[in-house]
């Protein structure tokens, strides 16, 4: 099937002059920079004490460079094919403005899964056709399938996914790659939890597949706001086209490049989740009123248990939080587990040996 990006993308957007910042215009090296009507003295604290690095009275690179370049190496995909939003929401919220006609297209998500997408859809007034995973929290290939009509523009798949922790089997994503007719979204905000490998490297395979990915989970930035997109350098152009010209501010892009040289700390901290998890999971098996332990591939577990409200409410009692997920559906009595340090482990097994109890 021959996929056509042109075909999918507004008219608006395609006939959209996108704003061109001061910082756009002039890339080149200068000494006195008087073209964006910045504060030339500097940022109140960093201006007494002579500190140019903490300065932040200059606008931040718009396409945020030197993150892209540190991101390329340590992925092994061109700083052309990246594509860094507000967190990933604004990549969705994006994805939705480039591709979707409101009122008109519809995408297709597949529940349970991330919320995001879904009221993305909503504040963007486009239809959501809802496909729900199996009861083995996987994919339902031929209704997504059969879901598809000639306004069907986004398929959303998240995998691993939230909030269930378990990876979408990869022969039927692939499936879908090679027949949904528009673009296809896989959400990786936990691929770095997960045994399966990334679908990074596909790109130049599929022109319909973009990949997010996030700095907020294992890198351990969320505070930051740092998502990922990765794509074909047409899908990535239309993404710089639509966004806001400085989209990421310069703290932002400073931190998370400082992060980026930390690597080994990051995957210490990925074997030490995994590895608490594994724990949590035997405690778990052994408790009476837990009734189901999904697999999961993330930083989280999803548990099924007698009464998932009242189990809530005793720990909240107790100054724990976790996640109430029954509502969701297939996810009845289900409370979402996010792994902590081990300290805060101990603190939730004893807690819930004392429920038991």
């Amino acid at each position: 099937m021959e996929f056509d990006l042109n075909k999918l993308v507004r008219d608006n957007i395609k006939n959209l002059t996108p704003y061109s910042s001061a910082r756009h215009e002039f890339t080149g090296k200068a000494s006195v920079f008087l073209d964006a009507n910045e504060n030339a003295f500097g940022s109140p604290g960093s201006a007494a004490s002579g500190d140019a690095a903490g300065s932040y009275n200059r606008y931040p690179d718009p396409l945020q460079w030197q993150l892209k370049f540190q991101l390329a190496r340590i992925k092994g995909v061109p700083a052309d094919n990246i594509f860094i939003g507000n967190g990933s929401d604004e990549v969705i919220d994006l994805a939705f403005r480039i591709f979707c006609d409101p009122g008109k297209d519809n995408v297709i998500i597949c529940p349970p899964t991330y919320g995001m997408y879904e009221v993305s859809a909503n504040i963007n007034d486009v239809a959501v056709k809802k496909v729900n995973l199996t009861g083995a929290f996987q994919l339902d290939v031929n209704g997504i399938l059969e879901a598809v009509d000639d306004r069907t523009k986004l398929l959303f798949i998240c995998s691993p996914n939230n909030p269930t922790g378990n990876n979408m089997s990869r022969e039927d994503v692939e499936l879908l790659l090679n027949n949904f007719p528009g673009i296809v979204i896989i959400d990786e905000a936990y691929i770095n939890y997960s045994r399966q490998k990334t679908f990074i490297q596909e790109l130049t395979e599929y022109p319909n597949l973009i990949v997010m990915q996030t700095l907020s989970k294992a890198w351990g930035l969320a505070a930051l706001r740092l998502g990922l997109c990765y794509a074909s350098m047409d899908m990535i152009d239309l993404f710089n086209k639509v966004k806001p010209p400085y989209n990421i501010n310069e703290a932002s892009q400073q931190l998370g490049l400082e992060a980026l040289q930390h690597m080994d700390t990051v995957n210490g901290w990925i074997k030490q989740t995994v590895a608490e998890k594994q724990l949590l999971q035997q405690t778990l098996e052994q408790l009476s009123f837990v009734e189901k332990i999904y697999p999961s591939d993330a930083n989280f577990i999803l548990v099924k248990v007698k009464d998932a409200s009242a189990l809530y409410e005793y720990l909240s009692a107790h100054e724990l939080i976790v996640r109430n997920r029954s509502k969701d559906v297939h996810c009845e009595n289900c409370l979402r587990i996010t792994i902590g340090t081990p300290g805060e482990n101990s603190i939730l097994i004893n807690l819930l040996k004392s429920y038991q109890q």
